[in-house]
């Protein structure tokens, strides 16, 4: 929340943006609105001019009651706007100086609601927010909003174009041994292959009557030659890079063709490297917790998107990353209790053999096994165009945070936190040291500040030591 009585301390950035408005609503407001509804969300201030030093001053409107009943009669407008997400209360008239202006808080939209688009076309309407500002989505980051704001989730659609032949049996037959050992007796195992397949969602019947693979079923079983005719970006990839010299010391990639390059092999050869690790075999709760972190990957990734599910081991830790952006906000994701999987019969395939979590408490559960041995907080970032989601594990400890006297905290440590991503906001990326020099601050309160924002997936780096440099997220 702003503290809107003291608006001077802020600075644009990836969730403020400030229009003078001098001269009535402005027609940007929407491309804004948009952005901040598809992106994190953010505040729009109207009356509020950005100074050349990137500084915020208020401007007297003549009248805001006037510019807010626009403002909604707008937005109101499905020929203007695809949907209204905001409620009386998101938009408000401020006092300061003697001026008043205006805010409008607008939230992360729900993704049934996504694309939020402009002008009665999705395809040149709907915008995102970067650290540069508003930008025109392109043609497949809308498709993936409209995919995701599907009630029925893609991979339970039956695909009449594939046989059953585009399964591997051996992939079938070793998930029902699994099963069979987690779950004896159990109901399912007393079926055939094809109907096992049929109660299980990895299978259905098409218009022809006839047995054929679900999206989530070729998903699971499939060869990858067969995936890659359906999904044409699916790639699988698990790197170690355990030696001093960060080269690759294994791999198993999808696309190697000495094996079936579904997901469930793929789970499982990952899971066995990681059971045969003595680095992390020896805590059945990391072991557990990495396990956890590829089932979600593997779950909620988007496999109509582009670049692959990819996995990368090193020495200091694991970072796993998959196609498609958040379904719910990272907030939300972090807090668990809501579980809104992106593929949810593969979300019950791996449950069945008791993998992934269906209530929503896998996030929470990997972030409280890594600060229960005091390692550094796991790192969740979203990242757009195209849209992907990483996790990163490092196996390091937490630093101390040194304490501060009460004069540096409170009011102090957000202006200092505001200016650092306000200087971020006019430059492409820095390094700590340049930020420091650039606002006298202390370096090492600076890498503080940003170590948090990073955490909190506002900040992206690149680079390690005093080189790392720094940018607004995006």
């Amino acid at each position: 929340m702003l503290d809107y009585a003291n608006i001077t301390m802020y600075r644009e950035n990836n969730r403020i943006e400030a229009k003078k408005a001098a001269g009535g609503l402005p027609q940007s407001i929407w491309e804004t609105y948009s952005a901040f509804a598809n992106t994190i969300g953010g505040v729009i201030l109207l009356g509020v001019e950005e100074l050349r030093g990137h500084a915020l001053r208020p401007i007297a409107l003549a009248d805001p009651e006037g510019m807010i009943a626009e403002f909604w009669a707008i937005v109101n407008d499905p020929k203007r706007v695809s949907v209204n997400i905001l409620t009386p209360g998101d938009v408000q008239i401020h006092e300061q100086d003697g001026g008043r202006f205006i805010s409008i808080a607008v939230p992360r939209a729900h993704r049934y609601d996504r694309p939020v688009y402009i002008d009665g076309n999705p395809l040149t309407g709907t915008y995102r927010r970067n650290g540069e500002g508003d930008y025109r989505c392109k043609a497949d980051e809308v498709q993936a909003m409209m995919r995701d704001a599907a009630m029925r989730t893609q991979d339970m659609q039956v695909l009449g174009d594939f046989g059953m032949d585009a399964m591997c049996m051996a992939s079938v037959r070793a998930y029902r041994e699994r099963l069979a050992a987690l779950r004896p007796g159990h109901a399912l195992l007393a079926s055939g292959d094809e109907d096992f397949l049929y109660r299980i969602g990895a299978a259905g019947r098409g218009e022809d009557g006839a047995a054929h693979p679900t999206g989530g079923g070729l998903l699971m079983f499939g060869y990858e030659y067969e995936i890659a005719r359906r999904y044409p970006g699916y790639f699988l990839d698990y790197r170690a890079r355990m030696g001093g010299d960060g080269r690759i010391t294994s791999r198993l990639s999808s696309s190697s063709g000495d094996w079936s390059g579904n997901l469930f092999d793929f789970y499982a050869r990952v899971r066995g490297s990681w059971a045969g690790d003595e680095a992390l075999s020896g805590d059945g709760g990391v072991l557990a917790a990495l396990c956890e972190a590829l089932a979600n990957s593997l779950i909620n990734a988007d496999y109509d998107g582009r670049g692959g599910v990819t996995v990368e081991r090193a020495k200091d830790g694991v970072t796993i990353s998959n196609p498609g952006g958040f379904r719910i906000g990272m907030e939300d994701a972090k807090a668990g209790g809501v579980s809104d999987p992106r593929n949810a019969a593969l979300m019950k395939m791996f449950n069945l053999i008791r993998v992934g979590e269906r209530a929503g408490s896998g996030i929470p559960s990997i972030f409280a096994a890594w600060k229960a041995r005091g390692w550094k907080e796991p790192v969740l970032r979203e990242t757009l165009s195209p849209e992907r989601t990483s996790l990163t594990l490092s196996f390091e400890p937490a630093q101390a945070v040194e304490q501060e006297d009460g004069a540096r905290l409170g009011l102090a440590a957000l202006l200092d936190t505001e200016a650092v991503l306000g200087l971020l906001t006019g430059r492409i990326e820095a390094t700590a040291g340049e930020l420091a020099a650039a606002l006298a601050m202390d370096e090492r309160r600076v890498r503080r500040i940003l170590c948090a924002l990073e955490a909190g997936g506002l900040v992206s780096a690149r680079g390690d030591g005093p080189a790392r440099r720094y940018r607004l997220y995006r």
